[in-house]
């Protein structure tokens, strides 16, 4: 087989995941696009090892190895994303990614129109509530 058939599907795969990240809002689904992503590299080096075996006399298969670390660590960090997905999810009770990042930068759901009335210093809110 060619190199250019899987370098073709791996281009395809990776772009796949790429737009995946780039327009869901969904954390989940944005996590399996990453996971898309990191399947198109480890089938990258995996064809590449081949390839590059078949022109060495050496067959080393330093880019299996590789992939399977890949695959290691793309397990623990979904994994530990999902677990950081599912906390916030019950926080916060949604996991769209646009509304979680308005609430990280302190973006308040009230408009510029609402007035609310000044209050005092820090100390006035701690006699206030003792």
């Amino acid at each position: 087989m060619h190199l250019a058939y899987p370098a073709v599907l791996s281009a395809l795969l990776f772009c796949t995941g790429l737009y995946g990240v780039l327009a869901r809002r969904n954390a989940i689904l944005v996590l399996m696009s990453v996971e898309l992503m990191l399947n198109a590299v480890n089938l990258n080096l995996v064809a590449f090892d081949v390839w590059l075996s078949r022109a060495a006399e050496e067959t080393l298969h330093s880019g299996q190895a590789l992939t399977l670390f890949t695959i290691a660590i793309a397990a623990a960090e979904i994994g530990i994303g999902l677990a950081i997905v599912l906390a916030v999810h019950r926080n916060r009770g949604t996991s769209d990614i646009d509304k979680l990042r308005d609430t990280a930068e302190g973006h308040e759901p009230d408009g510029p129109g609402t007035d609310t009335p000044a209050t005092g210093t820090a100390a006035e809110k701690a006699e206030a509530t003792a």
